[in-house]
């Protein structure tokens, strides 16, 4: 019988350093509807909702 491994949270904090070194946040208010629709869309198309935001960074970016 294998046994699982289990998190610790030395391990979460060093995934959590490294984002804060690496990652930028990035935060919007919406209308909640507008969320809620693009939440679903994301859902539905089975895409992340980051993904969609730093692509309509990008393609902000390189106009």
């Amino acid at each position: 019988m294998a046994t699982e491994k289990r998190k610790t949270e030395t391990s979460s904090a060093v995934k959590r350093r490294y984002n804060q070194k690496t990652y930028g946040a990035v935060t919007a208010y919406v209308p909640k509807d507008l969320a809620t629709a693009f939440k679903a869309k994301c859902a539905a198309e089975g895409i992340s909702q980051a993904q969609i935001i730093k692509k309509a960074i990008e393609d902000f970016l390189n106009s």
